[in-house]
């Protein structure tokens, strides 16, 4: 009974499925037919047409939007487009104007031949000239009366230095008047002697003997002179016989002075020393390795330390020998002095010139700049400057030897290269950005 019913249940059920099946599938069925014969698919294929053609415009109106961008960004900045432009076809190019270049300083120059000299650098330092240097001493004992000369004050030959009272020079003048008297009187002796030898009253004896007198005397007086004038001093005259001047040798400087007013100086006390500043010594210290270049009559280039002045010589000696504590040996060059600029004391350095070579090409020293560690040169183009790397020779501290990367000719920036290098390193930094 159970299962009759329930196999009922399930028929019915599986009748009812399959009808309301039935009807879904109709009413689907009808639901397309109506939209099909609908005119909608105009619109769908329009949809679809502007769905790809928005695609493209938007394509289109996006590079159109870039090309914009692009244009206003160069636009805004055109000395930046146009340096980036150069940057991007050589990174060592710089565009310049004429009047920025100008504004700068920048000086161009051709690169040319020259003639390099070859040298080497030895201190030295300036000294007195000795042969044009004195000490000048009393040579007689005795009390300062006066000191008309001052330290530092130029001297003519001749010239008073100092006066002092000497009583040796009083005895040597007392001396010469008491010869000179006795030659006098000799003179007359010998004179009536020869007259009566002449007129037979007096023997021949007796006017030999006046003649032999009279030659003593002479002699006398002659050396009393000598001695006079190897001191510096004169016969006497109206003045004191104790009064002893003392004279400069030759035109000079005081350049030392060791003498007060009142004081007493020995004969042979260095009061004064006197030097002829218009002629000077450079001595150099000439190392044992640097002696062959170092010879005499070599050509050199003495220039100053503390002050810009240069002036050129000649080797005028060469010790023969080495210090025994500092291993090197001494040479001098003797330089004209005219207008008192090499001062002793003064340090300076010599330059010797051991070559010279003449080279095709060569630059200034000044025009040189190190970018990555190269040796660069700015050579001029048509806008501005380009870094050209290059290779070094010889170099003379003015112009330098360039073997390879330019030619001669080729314009370059012989002076005010450095800003050149800081606006390349500026350019560089803001690419990096």
């Amino acid at each position: 009974m159970n299962n009759t019913a329930n196999r009922t249940v399930l028929g019915l059920s599986r009748k009812q499925l399959a009808v309301i099946a039935a009807i879904l599938i109709g009413g689907i069925a009808a639901g397309g037919w109506i939209l099909g014969s609908a005119p909608a698919g105009a619109p769908d294929d329009h949809a679809a047409h502007s769905d790809a053609r928005g695609h493209d415009d938007g394509e289109h109106h996006g590079v159109k939007a870039a090309e914009r961008h692009d244009h206003e960004a160069g636009h805004e900045d055109p000395e930046h487009h146009a340096s980036s432009s150069v940057a991007e076809a050589d990174s060592n190019a710089l565009v310049l104007s004429e009047s920025r270049i100008r504004a700068a300083g920048i000086g161009v120059d051709k690169a040319g031949p020259a003639t390099i000299r070859t040298s080497s650098i030895l201190p030295g330092e300036i000294r007195f000239n000795e042969d044009r240097t004195a000490h000048v001493v009393p040579r007689l004992a005795g009390v300062v009366e006066s000191v008309p000369a001052n330290l530092g004050q130029p001297v003519k030959r001749g010239q008073v230095l100092a006066v002092i009272a000497s009583t040796g020079l009083s005895e040597l003048r007392s001396a010469l008047l008491a010869a000179q008297r006795r030659l006098s009187l000799a003179q007359s002796t010998y004179i009536r002697e020869k007259q009566l030898w002449q007129e037979k009253i007096s023997a021949e004896q007796d006017y030999l003997a006046a003649q032999q007198t009279l030659r003593e005397a002479e002699i006398s007086v002659a050396n009393m002179q000598q001695k006079l004038l190897a001191l510096g001093a004169s016969a006497g005259g109206a003045g004191r016989l104790s009064r002893y001047e003392i004279r400069a040798p030759f035109d000079g400087v005081v350049v030392e002075k060791h003498i007060t007013l009142g004081e007493a100086v020995k004969e042979d006390a260095s009061i004064f020393t006197l030097s002829d500043l218009s002629s000077v010594w450079a001595e150099i210290v000439v190392p044992a390795k640097d002696l062959n270049l170092v010879r005499v009559g070599e050509k050199v280039v003495v220039r100053a330390t503390a002050f810009d002045s240069s002036a050129e010589g000649r080797i005028a000696y060469v010790g023969a020998l080495l210090g025994q504590d500092t291993r090197s040996a001494k040479a001098r060059v003797t330089l004209s002095n005219p207008k008192m600029a090499w001062r002793p004391g003064l340090f300076v350095n010599v330059e010797v010139v051991s070559g010279e070579a003449r080279v095709p090409v060569s630059i200034a020293t000044d025009a040189l700049q190190t970018i990555d560690d190269r040796p660069v040169v700015f050579v001029r183009v048509a806008d501005g400057f380009v870094a050209r790397p290059v290779t070094l020779g010889r170099s003379d501290g003015e112009r330098i030897e360039v073997r390879s990367g330019l030619e001669a000719g080729t314009p370059y920036a012989a002076s005010g290269s450095f800003v050149l290098k800081s606006e390349l390193g500026k350019g560089s930094a803001e690419h990096s950005h």
